[in-house]
């Protein structure tokens, strides 16, 4: 099973709720995937960066009212490719709803699910302990 521990590269960041954390947080995806040695043109990298900016996109949409920041994990091994993406609201999509069109879910999120598994990766959604937030977690194979 993956875990974050296993895999050596990792990168936190921060952000306000804001518009501007989507271009934040994709361009220090780039920057930490380029000091990694992951190869920008590798057929991932373009989707992953999609999917990044899908999630931050919903976190300032969506979450902003209960979180004011936003925090984005990235992590990175020689065969895999992981992030989240935490804020503190407690709702929690049904991600593989998204796909099979049962319950609630954005077309951005439908489009996150599309191409993480379209590229054999995974979703999943971790609640806080205490409930009042959440990550998203994707992984993606290399």
């Amino acid at each position: 099973m993956l875990t974050l521990e296993t895999l050596p590269h990792r990168h936190v960041l921060t952000v306000q709720a804001r518009p501007s954390a989507v271009r934040l947080a994709r361009r220090t995806a780039e920057q930490a995937l380029a000091e990694w040695g992951v190869n920008p043109a590798h057929p991932t990298v373009g989707p992953a960066l999609l999917i990044l900016s899908e999630l931050v996109t919903n976190s300032v949409r969506h979450a902003a009212v209960l979180s004011p920041q936003v925090t984005v994990i990235y992590a990175a091994g020689a065969d895999c490719l992981a992030f989240a993406v935490h804020d503190r609201h407690p709702y929690q999509p049904p991600l593989y709803g998204a796909v099979t069109g049962a319950g609630p879910a954005t077309r951005g999120l439908a489009t996150v699910m599309e191409l993480t598994l379209g590229l054999g990766g995974t979703a999943v959604v971790r609640g806080d302990a205490d409930g009042n937030g959440k990550s998203i977690w994707i992984t993606l194979p290399l």
